[in-house]
């Protein structure tokens, strides 16, 4: 019984003690309450850690697109390098064959100058034959005659197969980049403009005027 009436009245102290210390007991509470609002957030630190993750997401993403968008303009940049090459290529090529081209057509040209002055000899020997002497009586005179008069036409051939044509415009209209003008005569019923007289034929080449033919235009009476 002293036992158990003694440990009642270590209890009831106890008791009284806690009930006489209410500003420790205060100060123990507010520990227990900060410790569990101050603890570890769990809620709001996986939220942290998904903003951070967008947030770089974000930024790998910002630099794909500048780096896409920086090559896209080097290809673009490149592309148009390649197109402008292969234009510039074409019209070498272009320029290079018409060149060769020409100089197939036109490397004879200077050739062909030379040969002009055989056929104005011959053109000027067979005209100052008299044709009434042309008769069986001079057979010499007839046959260098046929002679000439074949070798011209055969001369003309040859051109022909080149593409050298004889000009003789007598009667058509003036054209400066075939004709050159020596001088200008009054004639009744001609038109002004017109050839009246060709005093030396002229010759193209493929079409390209070698020798201008030398004439007289009819001018306005």
């Amino acid at each position: 019984m002293a036992l158990v009436f003694w440990g009642a009245q270590r209890l009831a102290g106890r008791a009284a003690r806690l009930v006489l210390l209410p500003g420790r007991t205060s100060r123990m509470l507010c520990t227990v309450t900060q410790e569990k609002s101050t603890g570890p957030n769990l809620e709001e630190e996986p939220n942290h850690q998904q903003n951070e993750q967008k947030s770089d997401s974000d930024s790998a993403s910002k630099l794909l697109i500048e780096e896409k968008t920086k090559l896209e303009e080097q290809l673009k940049e490149m592309t148009d390098k390649y197109k402008r090459a292969l234009a510039d290529a074409e019209n070498l090529r272009q320029r290079t064959q018409k060149l060769v081209e020409e100089a197939k057509l036109y490397g004879i040209q200077s050739f062909c100058k030379d040969l002009l002055e055989v056929a104005d000899v011959l053109e000027k020997a067979t005209e100052s034959v008299p044709k009434e002497e042309l008769k069986d009586e001079n057979p010499h005179l007839k046959n260098l005659y046929e002679g000439l008069a074949m070798t011209e036409l055969q001369i003309q051939k040859v051109f022909g197969k080149h593409g050298l044509v004889k000009l003789n415009p007598l009667g058509a209209k003036f054209d400066p980049y075939e004709h050159e003008a020596l001088f200008h005569v009054p004639m009744e019923g001609k038109e002004p403009g017109t050839i009246a007289l060709v005093s030396k034929v002229g010759y193209k080449l493929h079409g390209r005027t070698l020798r201008p033919a030398l004439v007289g235009v009819v001018k306005e009476p």
